[in-house]
């Protein structure tokens, strides 16, 4: 990615809190720690590709692009967590610079710029907000529960449900998070989820951290 395009996405680190001004804290039941971080590592590309040769992915909201081929997943399913999803197409902030979350908690959003469901490479990734202040609970409220081999199904604008196996979760400050990572275009296909996590900065209004778990076709 060019750093123009990693510095709209590493607005993420912030964009998914900024929505995100709840004085709840939604770490009633933390995790043990991160697990399988060496696998998502093994997932992406071990040669990375330099700024210039990379494939431009633009920073503007909107829809899709018109006679895009591109599958998106329309819905996610994360029975072991409770979580049935609507999928919104989702870009950046022209505004804020920020990663375009659904402003409704209850539905998360798919970075339209990278893969689609469809890709044989590449990491799809999809973004939701923890809770809110105004709304409660989000989709992704019990994200940091999921552990390796739990399962979800993302089902496509074509109608096709994919079947999906946790391989890791791990917890990163937002400072910190390897997005050129979790947004890339090659390596073995993945499935990114991320959301917020950690404690709650009330002077900030958002939370220091953020959850990254990533699944593979099961």
């Amino acid at each position: 990615m060019t750093v123009r395009n990693r510095g709209a996405l590493a607005a993420l680190a912030a964009g998914v809190a900024a929505l995100t001004v709840a004085t709840l804290v939604a770490c009633r039941s933390q995790p043990g720690g991160d697990v399988g971080a060496e696998e998502a590592s093994a997932l992406a590309s071990v040669t990375p590709v330099p700024p210039a040769a990379a494939p431009s992915v633009p920073v503007t909201a909107g829809g899709l692009p018109a006679g895009a081929e591109t599958v998106p997943p329309v819905r996610l399913v994360i029975p072991e967590i409770g979580v049935t999803a609507t999928v919104d197409a989702v870009g950046i902030n022209e505004r804020t610079n920020e990663f375009e979350v659904p402003p409704s908690v209850d539905r998360i959003g798919w970075y339209r710029y990278g893969p689609g469901l469809e890709a044989n490479a590449g990491s799809v990734v999809i973004a939701g907000h923890v809770d809110s202040a105004r709304q409660g609970r989000g989709a992704f409220f019990r994200l940091r529960e999921l552990g390796q081999g739990d399962t979800m199904t993302a089902t496509g604008s074509d109608g096709k449900a994919r079947r999906y196996r946790v391989v890791a979760r791990e917890e990163y400050a937002k400072t910190r998070i390897p997005l050129d990572r979790y947004f890339a275009r090659d390596g073995k296909p993945r499935l990114t989820l991320i959301t917020c996590g950690g404690p709650f900065d009330a002077a900030a209004r958002r939370y220091r951290d953020n959850i990254v778990v990533t699944a593979v076709p099961a």
